[in-house]
């Protein structure tokens, strides 16, 4: 049956209807517009691809913003809506409709934590990464919308217990446990350099950096802001099995034993010896004393990053490419005059806004998905065949770069399509994603603990490894499963293939997918329970369905 339908699914999208724009577009908005439409003109793309249509734009910005694809209701209630602002109704809806706020603080935690600490974070048993603390922080700081600048703050200076439940419980810590033991730190340093102020220090630790202006003397001047951290293991009660880490603010005395003047020695390659001090990437120089009540370095690093332009072009970036595929960046988290930026007016005065914004990542979110690059299909023409990132080239954004779900995406989107919903308290359920999504992690082992997915886009493998309850609702013709519940929607066997593909594709079958259901019904001898069942295990098999269009 797959193979009867690979060749159908992915056509047959409706017509485009003209953006909707609020009567007032907001001045962020406008300047995104203006300067990205700059882009296309300096690049002589006369023609950028056309708007998408209503439904296809509202599959994308559910899985942007929520991490699920719309249900077959939603889309009916944004259907209805005649007004112009349409588009920017539904964005405010999932922003701020208190209906939408545990699932957008559930994505958007998952989304921060595979950065802070890995998806499989915590699992190694010697680790004292608290998964659940980490989450909790995320959730609970999404869904109260707390500014960036704030969260950026607090995980970066955090002390106390990462495991929920535990005293002196502070689920930010989890950002730094794994990383500020081993190696004097080193870990610690490069992966907040990098996630927060997008400055790629981690070859300089041993050599100057050949490209860019990250020297061997940068790296451990702001390594020298971790080393009065520490993580400290807690331990199951007369067992060696760890429980928990604590992270903590000890006084630190020095390679030299001087805590007055707690310097740091590196190795340059000709074998000389240097001393570091806690020195920003600005150059600013804060107290030399290890002691933590004369200067408590992590807290005076905090302080720097919040005054440091880089934090807010890092989150910006971040979330645009997070968005429209591509960063303004290549990478996105390597920032400075050595990679010139594709838009860099754009991403100048887009995090001076954010900053003015008070770090409101629901605004940054507003502004990106109501800009007209957002609204954009991704057909190229014979006028922006030039736009293609993927080969290297400089993205214009004159098209959505089309890009596979992510993992946890296909996870959620898999519930939403079948309207099934696992068994068990929040924490059980938490459990059964993770345990699904761990069969795709492999780690590296790398100075950045990087790690990656092997989850290729293939829905059979997905739908091999999935556990529990969610397989049997995806494909089960029992009474009250999915199928059956479809197969007694509609007035008509085609009204019910509608119901389907608007289920899981978020449009109406075409033509010829009508004409194939009619034909798959005969073959299953009028048993249309049989056929939906084709039909269905067709939509999910599809590139269309796994991707984000």
């Amino acid at each position: 049956m797959i193979a009867l339908f690979s060749g159908f699914l992915g056509s047959g999208f409706t017509s485009p209807t003209s953006a909707s724009a609020a009567d007032t577009v907001r001045p962020q908005v406008a300047l995104i517009n203006e300067l990205i439409e700059q882009g296309w003109r300096d690049y002589e793309i006369r023609t950028p691809a056309p708007e998408v249509d209503d439904a296809t734009w509202a599959r994308r910005v559910f899985l942007d913003v929520i991490g699920r694809i719309p249900t077959v209701a939603e889309l009916q209630d944004f259907a209805s809506d005649r007004g112009s602002d349409k588009r920017a109704n539904l964005v405010e809806k999932l922003l701020h409709d208190d209906r939408y706020t545990e699932e957008y603080a559930g994505h958007w935690a998952t989304t921060w934590s595979n950065l802070l600490i890995g998806r499989s974070g915590g699992n190694d048993r010697r680790s004292m990464v608290s998964p659940a603390g980490m989450q909790k922080y995320l959730r609970d700081s999404f869904a109260m919308n707390k500014p960036y600048n704030t969260m950026a703050y607090e995980l970066v200076t955090a002390t106390g217990s990462g495991k929920p439940g535990t005293e002196n419980f502070n689920g930010a810590a989890n950002f730094l446990l794994d990383k500020v033991n081993e190696e004097n730190a080193v870990l610690a340093t490069s992966s907040t350099s990098r996630i927060f102020l997008g400055q790629q220090v981690q070859c300089t630790q041993c050599h100057n950096h050949p490209f860019n202006q990250w020297k061997q003397q940068r790296f451990w001047e702001f390594n020298s802001f971790f080393r009065q951290t520490r993580a400290l293991r807690r331990f199951v009660e007369d067992t060696n099995d760890i429980s928990h880490g604590e992270l903590a603010d000890q006084d630190y005395a020095g390679e030299s034993n001087n805590p007055e003047d707690a310097l740091i020695f590196y190795e340059l390659r000709n074998g000389l010896t240097k001393v570091a001090y806690p020195v920003f990437t600005d150059g600013t120089e804060i107290g030399k004393s290890g002691f933590v009540g004369d200067v408590n370095r992590r807290q005076e690093l905090g302080r720097l990053m919040l005054e440091s332009e880089y934090l807010d072009k890092m989150i910006v970036n971040r979330m645009w490419s997070l968005f429209l595929g591509f960063g303004f960046t290549k990478p996105i988290d390597d920032l400075g005059p050595h990679n010139v930026a594709s838009h860099p007016e754009l991403l100048d005065k887009l995090s001076a806004e954010f900053r003015k914004s008070s770090y409101d990542l629901k605004e940054l979110i507003t502004w990106i998905t109501t800009s007209r690059p957002y609204q954009l299909s991704a057909v190229l023409n014979s006028s922006n065949e030039i736009d293609d990132p993927s080969i290297g080239e400089m993205p214009k954004f004159s098209r959505f770069y089309l890009r596979q779900m992510s993992a946890e995406q296909l996870y959620q989107s898999m519930v939403t399509a079948t309207d099934a919903s696992a068994s068990g308290s929040y924490e059980e359920q938490e459990r059964e994603r993770r345990k699904w999504l761990e069969q795709f992690v492999v780690a590296f082992g790398t100075d950045e603990g990087d790690e990656a997915t092997t989850f290729n886009g293939s829905i059979p493998q997905a739908l091999m490894l999935f556990n529990g309850a969610l397989t049997q609702n995806a494909i089960s013709k029992s009474d009250g499963s999915f199928i059956d519940r479809i197969a007694k929607s509609g007035r008509s066997p085609q009204d019910r293939v509608t119901n389907l593909f608007q289920a899981g594709l978020a449009r109406r079958p075409d033509k010829k997918e009508i004409q194939i259901a009619g034909q798959l019904l005969r073959a299953r001898g009028g048993d249309e329970k049989e056929m939906l069942q084709d039909m269905w295990w067709a939509v999910l098999n599809s590139n269309e369905f796994i991707m984000q269009h």
